[in-house]
C-alpha cells in the first residue's frame, strides 16, 4: 500500500492595494489544489548515455537533447516533435534507447489501468535513418520493449505476448491463451502490481535470442465487483442511466492466489519451454530477470514472504537450481527486489539484505557464498545507487546521520574507504552517470525548494541545473508556518520523531487547537527534512497547531523498530499516536481537549483506531480512503505484515476499528472514493453499518468514481474544503 499524497503547492493571490508594502498572503487551498502556482521545478525526462560524458534531457515536451556531463552544453538534438511531421505525436515525455542507443521508443495516447499500468500507441525512431516505426497498427499496446539490437519489439496486447519486426511490421504472437480475468502474459495481476511494484513480467535475453515471461492464471481468484456511474470528469456516457458493474480479480487476505508459471521462448525455433519453479503452487514469482552472461534469474517467494530464493535457469531446457536464499523470522521486504546487482561479469553479485538487523548492502559469488558485508552500522540503507566496476566503488543513499535525513555515501566493495558526498543536510537523491564519472543530486530541505546540481564522482559541485528562485521569490509574499523537528520519549521508554508547525501569529499565552496528521503503514516516513508544502499551511493560517509524529512500525530506524508491528497491525501504532496525544497535551500552548488527527489510507485506518480506541484523547478525526478491516484488503500487502486470517484471527479483529465502532465520543468525518479498486469503500459501508448499529453518529461523503487518490476535476479541492470546513466546525 503507497502513501496517497496530496498535490503540492501554494498560489497566488491578489495585492492589498493602497499600501506601499505589500501584506504577505496567507495560502488557501485555492493556491494549493488549483492554481499549483508554486509547484517546483526539476529537470525532466534525463537519461545517462552509454558513454558516461553526455546524457539526453528533454526541453518541454517537444524535443529531446544530449547535453556535455563536463560544460553543460547542448551537443545534438536527438529528435524533435518537427521532426517527426506527425500531428497525432503532441508529446516526447517518455522514451527509453535500446542498448546501443540506435533507436528510442516512446509513446502517446496513454490509458491508465491501475496504479502502474497502462495501455498507449507506441512509437521507434530509428536515430541512423531519421526513420519513425510505429510498434503496432493492430490495436494499443503495453510494456513495449526494444530487443538489445533494436530490430524488434516485444509488447502485450489483451494479456498476450507479441514481438514485432520493425524493418517489416510483422507480428508473431507468442502467447494464445490470454484472457481477461483468467490468464495473463508478460504482464502481472493487480495484486503484483500494486504490492510487488511489478510492471513488466517479460524481458529480452542480452543477446536478443530469447524472451522470459511469466504467466498468471488467476482463474481461481475471487472477483471483486466494483460499481462505475456515468460522474463527471470525465463522465462515462455508457454508465449515465445504467451504472456498469466492473468486475476484476483481488486477493483479499487469506484468499487463492494467481498461480504463476515462467516460461522462455526462443525467437529462432519458436519453441517455448516450462521453467522449474518447484511444484508449489501457492508462492510468488515477484521478479524475472537475466544476468550477464545470460541465465534467467528467477525470485521465488513462499507465501509468508519470510523465505526467498535466487534461482538460475537455462532458457533452452527450462532446469533451474538456487543459488541464494534468505530467510527471516518475520517477514523480507520487497522494497529490495530491484537492489540485485551482478558485476564482475556475473562472477559476483550485490543485494540488500536486514540480516544483522539493519538494511545493508552484502557482495557474493554468483553461487550465493557471502564474501563481504559492505555497509554496517545501527542504521539503514535506504537506496542502493549503483557499482562503479572501474573503481570497485558502490554508491548509496542512507539515513546514517539521522533518520530524517537522507545522505549519499560511497564505499569499497570491502567496507572501507567510505566517504559522504553530499555537503547539504535534508533530502538528497542522486542519479549516476553511466560511467559514475557524475550524478545529479536533487536536493530539498523543509524550507529549500528543489535544488538540482551537476556533481562529479567525489561530491564536488560543478553548475545548478535548476534552483527554483521563481520559486523562492513567490514564497517570500507568503506568510508560512516553519516546521519544527522535535522528539519525545513515550511511556514505554520509546524515542519517536515528529514535526510541529504553529499557527501565524503564535501567542505563547494562548491556547490552541491541534491537528495531527500521520500515515504510520510499515516502513513508511512522514517526519523527513524535505521540502513538501501542503493543506497543513491552511490549517496553520486558520489557527491550528499542526503535528506529526513517526511511532512504532515506521522507517529508517532498524528491522526491529520497523517490524515491531508485526502480527498485530494497528495495535502499536495506535499506542504512539495516543501517546503524542498525551504529551502535545503537557504543552502550554496546547488545549488537551481539542486535540483531532486524520490520515489517508492506512492513514484514515490509523485516525479511526485514535478516535475509538483513544476516544479520551481525540475530538475529532478525519479518515479518508480508510483500510476498516485488514480482512477487506489484498492478500500479499496484509499477510506480509498479519500473516493469514486463519492464522492470526485475534491480530485481524483486535484492532479492527469495525470492532470498536461503539467506543465513538468524538466528531467523525469519513470520506472514500466509490471507485477505489485498491481499498475499496466496502470498508468505509461496512464501518458506516457498524457505527450506525452501535447508535454512533458521524458524517461520510463519497466521491463518485475517484479511485484511491480521490482527484479529477474539482475533486480535490471539494475533499480539502469539506474537511478544512469539518475541522473549523468541530476542533
Amino acid at each position: 500500500m503507497n502513501r496517497i499524497l496530496a498535490t503540492f503547492l501554494l498560489g497566488l493571490i491578489s495585492l492589498p492595494v493602497f499600501t506601499q508594502t505589500p501584506e504577505k498572503q496567507k495560502v488557501t487551498l485555492s493556491d494549493l489544489y488549483k492554481t499549483y502556482t508554486f509547484y517546483p521545478r526539476t529537470v525532466r525526462g534525463l537519461v545517462s548515455m552509454n558513454d558516461g560524458v553526455h546524457y539526453t534531457a528533454l526541453s518541454g515536451d517537444s524535443a529531446i537533447f544530449k547535453f556535455s556531463y563536463k560544460t553543460g552544453e547542448k551537443v545534438a538534438e536527438i529528435v524533435s516533435l518537427k521532426e517527426l511531421n506527425m500531428d497525432r505525436i503532441t508529446s516526447l515525455k517518455n522514451y527509453e534507447f535500446n542498448s546501443d542507443e540506435s533507436k528510442l521508443i516512446f509513446y502517446i495516447n496513454r490509458e491508465d489501468i491501475y496504479r502502474r499500468s497502462f495501455t498507449a500507441e507506441f512509437f521507434v525512431w530509428d536515430l541512423k535513418l531519421k526513420k519513425l516505426y510505429p510498434v503496432s497498427t493492430k490495436g494499443a499496446q503495453r510494456l513495449a520493449t526494444l530487443s538489445p539490437d533494436g530490430t524488434k519489439v516485444a509488447f502485450v496486447r489483451h494479456n498476450n505476448l507479441f514481438i514485432s519486426e520493425l524493418s517489416t511490421g510483422n507480428e508473431e504472437q507468442i502467447t494464445p491463451d490470454g484472457e481477461f480475468n483468467k490468464i495473463i502474459n508478460g504482464a502481472p495481476d493487480w495484486v503484483y502490481e500494486e504490492e510487488f511494484e511489478y510492471n513488466q513480467a517479460f524481458g529480452w535475453s542480452p543477446d536478443g535470442k530469447f524472451l522470459a515471461y511469466c504467466k498468471f492464471d488467476e482463474s481461481q481468484v475471487p472477483m471483486f465487483n466494483m460499481t462505475l456511474f456515468g460522474g463527471m470528469e470525465p463522465m462515462i456516457e455508457k454508465n449515465a442511466l445504467y451504472p456498469e458493474n466492473y468486475a476484476f480479480k483481488y486477493p483479499k487476505a487469506g484468499e487463492k492466489n494467481s498461480i504463476v508459471s515462467v516460461h522462455s521462448y526462443e525467437l529462432a525455433t519458436g519453441k517455448t519451454v516450462l521453467v522449474d519453479v518447484g511444484t508449489e503452487t501457492d508462492q510468488y514469482i515477484p521478479r524475472l530477470k537475466w544476468s550477464p552472461n545470460g541465465k534467467m534469474v528467477v525470485y521465488r517467494m513462499n507465501r509468508l514472504q519470510n523465505k526467498l530464493e535466487f534461482l538460475y535457469a537455462d532458457a533452452q531446457s527450462g532446469k533451474s537450481e538456487v543459488f541464494y536464499n534468505e530467510e527471516n523470522t518475520r517477514y523480507i521486504d520487497e522494497k529490495y527486489f530491484d537492489d540485485l546487482t551482478f558485476i564482475n561479469q556475473g562472477k559476483q553479485f550485490i543485494y540488500t539484505s536486514e540480516r544483522d538487523g539493519y538494511a545493508h548492502l552484502y557482495l557474493y559469488t554468483s553461487d550465493g557464498m557471502m564474501q563481504s558485508q559492505i555497509t554496517k552500522g545501527t542504521w539503514d540503507v535506504t537506496d542502493y545507487l549503483g557499482f562503479d566496476a572501474k573503481n570497485n566503488l558502490v554508491y548509496y543513499q542512507s539515513a546514517e546521520t539521522s533518520p530524517i535525513w537522507r545522505d549519499i555515501f560511497v564505499v569499497k566493495t570491502d567496507g572501507t574507504g567510505k566517504k559522504k558526498l553530499n555537503k547539504l543536510n535534508g533530502s538528497n537523491k542522486v542519479v549516476f552517470s553511466r560511467s559514475f564519472a557524475y550524478f545529479i543530486n536533487y536536493y530539498s530541505n523543509d524550507t529549500t525548494p528543489t535544488l538540482v546540481t551537476l556533481n562529479d564522482a567525489k561530491g564536488k559541485e560543478i553548475r545548478i541545473l535548476e534552483e527554483n528562485s521563481k520559486l523562492k521569490q513567490e514564497l517570500q509574499n507568503y506568510q508560512l508556518s516553519k516546521k519544527e523537528f522535535f522528539s519525545f520519549t513515550t511511556s514505554d521508554g520509546v524515542q519517536l520523531n515528529g514535526w510541529m508547525m504553529k499557527p501565524l501569529g503564535f501567542d505563547t499565552t494562548k491556547k490552541y487547537p491541534v491537528l495531527m496528521t500521520q500515515y504510520s503503514g510499515p516502513n513508511s516516513q512522514e517526519v523527513l527534512d524535505r521540502f513538501y508544502i501542503d493543506w497543513d499551511q491552511v490549517l496553520a493560517a486558520e489557527g491550528f497547531v499542526v503535528v506529526c509524529t513517526d511511532g512504532r512500525g515506521t522507517g529508517a530506524r532498524g528491522e526491529e523498530f520497523r517490524k515491531m508491528t508485526y502480527m498485530q497491525m494497528g495495535k502499536y501504532e495506535t499506542i504512539d499516536q495516543i501517546e503524542t496525544a498525551r504529551y502535545l497535551g503537557t504543552l502550554s500552548f496546547v488545549d488537551a481537549s481539542r486535540i483531532g488527527i486524520w490520515g489517508w489510507s492506512y492513514g484514515g485506518f490509523m485516525a479511526l483506531n485514535c478516535i475509538t480506541q483513544g476516544a479520551g484523547y481525540f475530538k475529532t478525526a478525519v479518515a479518508v480512503a480508510p483500510v476498516t478491516n485488514w480482512r477487506y484488503y489484498d492478500n500479499i500487502y496484509t499477510e506480509r505484515f498479519m500473516r493469514t486470517p486463519q492464522e492470526n484471527s485475534s491480530g485481524y479483529d483486535d484492532n479492527s476499528p469495525i470492532n470498536h465502532a461503539a467506543k465513538l465520543k468524538g466528531k467523525l468525518l469519513i470520506c472514500h472514493g466509490t471507485g477505489d479498486d485498491n481499498v475499496h469503500v466496502q470498508n468505509t459501508l461496512e464501518i458506516s453499518e457498524a457505527f450506525v448499529q452501535a447508535d454512533k453518529q458521524f458524517e461520510m461523503f463519497l466521491f463518485t468514481n475517484r479511485n484511491h487518490g480521490i482527484y479529477g476535476g474539482n475533486t480535490t479541492y471539494h475533499l480539502h474544503v469539506k474537511m478544512v470546513e469539518f475541522l473549523k466546525e468541530n476542533l
